[in-house]
């Protein structure tokens, strides 16, 4: 792309452009649409990303997103079983999987995978805390839902490493879940059966 753009645009394209899934050119064609809308559009997305950016946190248990002043909608529903606990990589997979599985447990988000490569480390990831999270909770089971990847495979050998030996349950999401795929690209169905078909491990 020729570097001849006016400096706030080039600033604003390469901001846009580190979001995930945005090139430079998706990049481009938001900024136009942007200046094209005019001020007015300019202005609620800053508002909704300032909102974001002063409202929103991580709630403690389970590591999803939660508004400051309110309740987890997920760890404070009576009507979730407290005692089954899925692990997952983001929190997009959480959504997905309650969305379109019919799980009714709680989770716990890892906010990334174990990847030498990447820096990403179990410290990094604070994987201790879903050790401790077992122990204060009296989880019953853990339900590993990682992908099926290198980084999701030593993922959760590191978990089931960490927690085997004690009297917690641990199981895989099961058949269904393709070899090198994210949750993200499972289809609800799929997702729903490999919940119900997951291999217990210990």
């Amino acid at each position: 792309m020729p570097n001849n753009f006016p400096e706030p645009i080039e600033n604003a394209i390469k901001e846009i452009s580190k979001l995930p899934g945005i090139g430079k050119k998706s990049a481009l064609r938001i900024v136009y649409f942007l200046l094209k809308e005019g001020s007015s559009a300019v202005e609620s997305l800053e508002g909704a990303l300032s909102t974001l950016k002063n409202n929103i946190e991580m709630c403690s248990k389970c590591r999803g997103y939660k508004e400051k002043t309110e309740e987890c909608p997920v760890c404070s529903n009576p009507k979730r079983d407290k005692s089954i606990l899925c692990v997952v990589e983001s929190t997009q997979d959480m959504h997905l999987i309650d969305s379109s599985s019919g799980f009714r447990g709680n989770y716990f988000v890892l906010h990334g995978l174990i990847s030498p490569v990447r820096g990403a480390t179990p410290e990094s990831l604070k994987i201790d805390d879903l050790k401790r999270r077992i122990e204060e909770d009296g989880i019953g089971e853990i339900i590993i839902a990682t992908p099926y990847t290198a980084e999701g495979e030593a993922t959760a050998s590191y978990i089931i490493s960490m927690i085997e030996g004690g009297s917690v349950k641990i199981s895989r999401i099961g058949m269904g879940i393709p070899i090198g795929s994210e949750l993200s690209y499972v289809d609800s169905e799929t997702l729903s059966r490999a919940l119900a078909l997951r291999r217990e491990i210990k």
